[in-house]
């Protein structure tokens, strides 16, 4: 009997796991550990190891019907310009094609190939597949590549190019492969091979963050069917997801709104998602997320993956803390380590910040540390590294090194970049949660670390004096205004979704508003959501009842919010979609284009007919294939008519669109 769901979530700090009693409608029991970047086995099965030994007498573990997981390692490493050494190989397109996909500003050493070939829009062969140009190429490039993804013109009209290199890329490399129009049904193929190319740059990741999974239920003896969480909130089998890791970007954001939902009841709001690396912040209507059809941004890059129509910024509890001699301080977009959770572990840390302060220079640098990951030696060393590369990753240790004794010239920081992107080593530096720790409002890990590197980081930045009398009010102070920094850019963040407009924060209106001042001379300012405000995500309590308060709206925080992720990784639903477009013929007809090869249909209606059988039939498919039941259709058609016409009479083109949702069996 299926009773029980378990749901994981793998974030940037935290895994988190809890087990929802689905006949109860209740959490019966939740747990946190820390994600680990070396083997994410161990902080998975670290969480399901808690969460199952405080089950309670009432668990059984034959009644686990699934597993779910959603994730933010795709977005967070995306985000962070992180990920595998990519070639692109790219048919048909000319100079002007491949500077619209914008490939190599996002990912700047992807190797582009270019191969004669490609289709017309009709999805007849525009000219042939350059087979021996490929081949050449592929075996040059193979021991310099990790993945490789493939976009040809007008595939999704004719995707036989891409399939016939596919097949040629496989035999001759073994590595793993992306397929544009696997990934999308639309046309602009420019964006598609954009996609492509960071769907190939994250399938380590997806592919390690399963297989850890499958390991820690193995060690617990659980054998249930293993579904990821997709961008819309959905669930997906992680056969599927293994070839499409870009259809989890988003992944963790989207489960935190079937989470918030489950836990609130609400089904109209406003939800931010705070955790150690971004803030997402979506709305949701009738309970489920709102979607952006146009496709998913990633940083400034726009997507093909119909995911949450979510706003992600690199701000969380654990984003690095900057200061300057101007008495400047700003929060970086980029996620360290804390201080005060490697000062836990690592006396060392401890040490060198007490000596930086007792010698009064150094001050710049000296909160940062290089480490490796957890679990860093149980995987291989990528195969492009250079000799420099390999020599400056042998001197950083699982022991944090500071930055002074490893960084020296520019050249070092350039190599201490490319291993950061990598995820072959991580960097230490101070914190919000650290700010949290001097405040006692966070409490889990050192606290004296946390307030050296903030009476450093304040000295720094002339906030923080050293006179002895009055240190610690001012280390105090500056760990205040970190707090503050957090709340104010929360705020704005949240403002500006609720406005849809960029807002100017020179205008005193908006600043009386986000600094919670909320007076211009002699006026009252206020600005409130029309909808209910739900955070959620660990650091939520800390942040989020002041941010409501500026907002003149009190902020719903419901129980287990520190694990909402999971919450909706394990309550969710399976969605599939399948897409057929029909274009007509010059010559009369249509051609309704089902895989590589596109039928010609003599009238209107009967292509319209064609088309939506196969489109529901392959949804079905997919849907059913995942083990879901219960399923319903929606059918959307978007068509093309010639003025003034009646009926089918003047179709010139269509796109039907079937979605199918269903529960898991």
């Amino acid at each position: 009997m299926t009773r029980f769901n378990v749901g994981i979530d793998t974030g940037g700090t935290y895994t988190d796991a809890v087990i929802v009693d689905l006949q109860n409608r209740a959490v019966i029991a939740s747990a946190k550990a820390v994600t680990t970047y070396g083997d994410l086995s161990i902080g998975v099965s670290n969480a399901v190891a808690s969460v199952l030994s405080d089950a309670g007498d009432d668990f059984v573990r034959d009644d686990i019907g699934l597993v779910s997981v959603s994730t933010t390692l795709a977005t967070n490493a995306l985000v962070q310009g992180q990920g595998a050494a990519v070639t692109a190989v790219l048919i048909g397109f000319d100079d002007q094609m491949v500077e619209r996909t914008r490939i190599l500003d996002a990912v700047p050493d992807t190797n582009i190939v270019r191969i004669s070939g490609g289709h017309d829009h009709t999805g007849f062969e525009a000219e042939p597949l350059d087979v021996k140009s490929l081949q050449r190429i592929v075996t040059e490039l193979r021991d310099k590549t990790d993945a490789f993804t493939v976009a040809s013109m007008y595939s999704v009209r004719n995707p036989s190019h891409e399939h016939q290199a596919q097949e040629i890329i496989r035999e001759l490399t073994g590595r793993p492969l992306t397929v544009s129009s696997d990934l999308s049904d639309a046309l602009d193929g420019p964006r598609r091979a954009l996609t492509a190319t960071l769907n190939a740059r994250i399938i380590s990741r997806i592919v390690a963050l399963i297989t850890a999974v499958r390991k820690s239920l193995a060690a617990e003896s659980i054998d249930s069917r293993l579904m990821i969480v997709k961008g819309d909130g959905s669930l997906a089998s992680a056969e599927l997801v293994i070839e499409r890791p870009i259809e989890t970007i988003l992944s963790g954001p989207a489960a935190s709104v079937i989470g918030a939902r489950y836990l609130s009841r609400e089904k109209n709001f406003l939800i931010s998602d705070i955790g150690g690396t971004t803030t997402d912040i979506a709305t949701a209507h009738d309970g489920w997320p709102d979607v952006n059809h146009e496709g998913s941004l990633v940083g400034e890059y726009r997507t093909m993956v119909h995911a949450i129509d979510m706003q992600t910024s690199g701000l969380g509890g654990d984003s690095e803390v900057l200061t300057d001699f101007r008495g400047g301080l700003s929060l970086s977009s980029n996620r360290v380590v804390p201080l005060s959770l490697v000062g836990q572990h690592w006396p060392s840390v401890k040490t060198h910040l007490r000596n930086v302060i007792n010698s009064g220079v150094g001050f710049r640098t000296a909160c940062r540390f290089l480490l490796r990951p957890e679990g860093y030696d149980s995987n291989e060393l990528p195969t492009d590294l250079n000799e420099d590369e390999e020599i400056f990753l042998a001197r950083v240790g699982r022991e944090p090194t500071p930055w002074s004794a490893l960084i020296h010239r520019k050249v070092d920081e350039k190599r201490a970049a490319r291993l950061l992107s990598r995820g072959l080593i991580q960097s230490s530096g101070l914190t919000p949660s650290d700010a949290a720790h001097v405040l006692g409002k966070q409490s889990q890990w050192c606290t004296e670390t946390a307030r050296l590197g903030c009476e450093i980081q304040g000295r720094n930045s002339t906030l923080v004096s050293s006179r002895v009398d009055s240190i610690e009010e001012e280390v105090n102070v500056f760990a205040e205004k970190v707090i503050d920094t957090v709340i104010q850019k929360s705020t704005r963040l949240l403002l500006e979704r609720l406005s849809g407009e960029a807002l100017n924060e020179d205008n005193p209106l908006i600043a009386a508003v986000i600094s919670g001042n909320g007076k211009v001379k002699n006026l009252n300012v206020s600005l409130s959501p029309t909808i209910p405000l739900i955070a959620v995500g660990g650091p939520a309590t800390l942040y989020y009842p002041e941010v409501g308060r500026r907002l003149g709206s009190e902020t719903i925080i419901p129980k287990f919010a520190e694990v909402a992720n999971a919450v909706g990784a394990a309550v969710g639903m399976v969605k599939t979609h399948s897409t057929i477009e029909i274009t007509g013929k010059d010559s009369g007809g249509y051609w309704v284009h089902i895989d590589d090869d596109p039928t010609l249909v003599s009238s209107a209606p009967a292509a319209l007919k064609l088309a939506e059988e196969a489109a529901t039939k392959i949804a079905l498919e997919q849907a059913h294939a995942m083990g879901a039941s219960d399923t319903d259709i929606a059918v959307d058609i978007n068509r093309i008519d010639l003025p003034d016409t009646t009926n089918d009479l003047g179709l010139i083109a269509a796109t039907i669109t079937v979605e199918c949702t269903g529960t898991l069996q």
